[in-house]
């Protein structure tokens, strides 16, 4: 599987290495180099620098025939339009995209977007945990 990651932070850099380690074809765009010394030295993906949103950037890293497109950079907007660039310009069949806004994840979802939305799942895990932790002690 040929896969695009744009944003080489941890969860960029830690999702490239599993997809890696498993044998796909993985490029990581990050628009600094310094980025890249996040990935591990057994990496064998590549690495472009620039910004994924950036056509030319894009074509520098595959995107023409990539599988999918995977979006982890802070910033909600330019994970959005990177994806729906890979998905509109490059018919890339999967994007997936970290949103960190509910709302704004919710309607990306419902448009056909692939979304990953951290406060959502952060929220939902800490009160799994503290209903476990009430469960244990028999409070609640």
């Amino acid at each position: 599987m040929k896969v695009i990651i744009m944003g080489c932070g941890r969860v960029g850099a830690r999702v490239a290495t599993l997809l890696d380690q498993d044998g796909n074809d993985v490029t990581v765009i990050d628009r600094m180099s310094a980025s890249f010394e996040r990935l591990p030295k057994g990496y064998g993906g590549n690495t472009v620098i620039g910004t994924g949103i950036d056509e030319d950037v894009l074509r520098a890293a595959g995107i023409e025939t990539a599988d999918v497109f995977i979006a982890t950079t802070n910033a909600d907007n330019r994970n959005i339009m990177g994806a729906q660039v890979a998905k509109t310009i490059f018919n890339v069949p999967h994007a997936v995209v970290r949103i960190y806004d509910p709302v704004r994840s919710d309607a990306y979802r419902n448009i056909g977007l692939l979304t990953v939305c951290p406060t959502t799942t952060m929220s939902a895990l800490i009160l799994d945990q503290i209903e476990d932790a009430m469960a244990v002690t028999g409070e609640r």
